[in-house]
């Protein structure tokens, strides 16, 4: 373990705070170890540390999941059943996945962070989200040491969330690997959410292959995102809050251009917070250290200095006149950590 260790490297929005201590957690045995040897310390479990803001330094032990490792299951010559261990970049994942014509996850290619953090988050891009293709998640209990297995029914899975989010399981169990079943054949392709179908058009790709999708939503994210090794991020910040639709009906009177989404409930509808976010005139907006980046109103900028208090101040200021003007609040998709 590393003793009082700056969180600089481990976080993308790159805040410069201290753990007391870092462990890199390599198999569930050395964590199980670490467990039996600081039963009262608090616990942090940390992926990529690409949807995280530290608040203050952390008092406690940082457990960096880093148990890597892919293997087959099953498969059939219609898809495949694969575990894929929590450590295992997530990006890095998609593209293998597309490389071995395995498809259901090509539409989530460059989302930041590790495998272990998707069946929390319920990742999602694209029209797609993880909870489509996970059948288990594998975790140990940090109270017990105890494993336990959550069938994909057992995840609560819903928008950017799932059972792991829950008050009373935030921090309770650590993730050590996913099973995932991918197609091998007849995938079902996603091509008509954003701009997928016009950028395959513009290349005159008229039957795409999963690599096709994936290099096209590798394309679009890149225009849009900045990258964190560049300046300090954490990607979208805020949720895509829902409207009823009388609240729809309420917001086309005064915004007859303002972009929504049908969902799987009745009368409720997505709208992008992004929008809501650009509308308000915040995009491209620096206060001092930190801002919103000028190419998507949903991110937020640490322009190299910024502590955790200054991007919660501005998301917070964000929330109020999103309030204040459109009547929706919005709640952020990054977990304050102090």
């Amino acid at each position: 373990m590393y003793k009082n260790i700056s969180l600089l490297p481990y976080n993308t929005f790159g805040i410069d705070v201290k753990a007391d201590w870092l462990a890199e957690i390599e198999s569930t045995e050395q964590l199980l170890t670490i467990l039996d040897d600081n039963q009262s310390v608090k616990k942090l479990i940390l992926g990529a540390g690409s949807n995280v803001l530290f608040l203050s330094d952390f008092k406690g032990i940082i457990l960096l999941n880093q148990i890597k490792g892919k293997e087959v299951i099953s498969e059939t010559d219609e898809d495949i059943l694969l575990k894929i261990n929590a450590g295992e970049d997530w990006h890095e994942l998609v593209m293998w996945a597309v490389e071995n014509n395995y498809g259901g996850i090509e539409n989530l290619a460059l989302i930041p962070g590790k495998v272990g953090t998707a069946p929390i988050q319920n990742i999602g891009a694209y029209g797609v989200e993880i909870k489509n293709v996970i059948e288990e998640v594998h975790t140990l209990e940090l109270t017990t040491g105890l494993p336990k297995i959550f069938h994909k029914n057992d995840c609560d899975f819903g928008y950017r969330y799932s059972i792991f989010k829950k008050p009373e399981n935030k921090g309770r169990y650590f993730i050590t690997a996913i099973h995932l079943k991918l197609s091998k054949k007849n995938h079902q392709l996603y091509t008509h959410y954003g701009a997928i179908r016009q950028i395959l058009n513009n290349k005159n790709i008229l039957k795409p292959q999963l690599k096709d999708i994936a290099q096209t939503i590798v394309q679009i994210r890149r225009s849009k995102l900045p990258d964190p090794k560049k300046i300090g991020n954490a990607g979208s910040f805020f949720k895509n809050p829902f409207v009823n639709s009388d609240k729809l009906e309420e917001l086309l009177n005064r915004y007859p251009n303002i972009p929504y989404y049908t969902t799987h409930k009745k009368n409720i509808y997505k709208i992008p917070a992004g929008w809501l976010i650009e509308q308000a005139g915040w995009k491209g907006k620096r206060f001092g250290q930190v801002g919103v980046h000028h190419k998507q109103a949903l991110v937020l900028v640490n322009f190299g200095k910024a502590k955790g208090i200054d991007i919660q101040n501005l998301a917070n200021n964000i929330i109020d006149d999103i309030s204040q003007k459109f009547g929706i609040t919005l709640h952020p998709e990054v977990n304050y950590i102090q």
